[in-house]
């Protein structure tokens, strides 16, 4: 599995998190399209290791009030649909 992502992950683009977003009615500006496609790159075995460690609230300052529910609902939601598989 995490060769899977591994892979996704290293041909992942911005346009991805941003078309990802707006299937999801998120509509990201630049700069918290920018944020999550670097956290990404950067954090995401450290996540897929402990995926109870991420703590969305602290990065509320990273997106618009708007957003920053729809971001967090969305984390969410996918942990607790894929959790058993991480």
């Amino acid at each position: 599995m995490y060769n899977i992502i591994e892979k996704y992950i290293q041909k992942m683009t911005i346009e991805d998190i941003n078309s990802f977003a707006l299937s999801k009615n998120i509509n990201l500006n630049d700069k918290e399209t920018i944020f999550i496609y670097g956290f990404i790159k950067k954090n995401y075995k450290e996540i897929l290791a402990n995926p109870s460690m991420l703590n969305i609230d602290r990065y509320k300052n990273y997106f618009s009030e708007e957003n920053f529910p729809k971001v967090k609902k969305l984390i969410l939601e996918y942990y607790s649909k894929y959790k058993n598989y991480l």
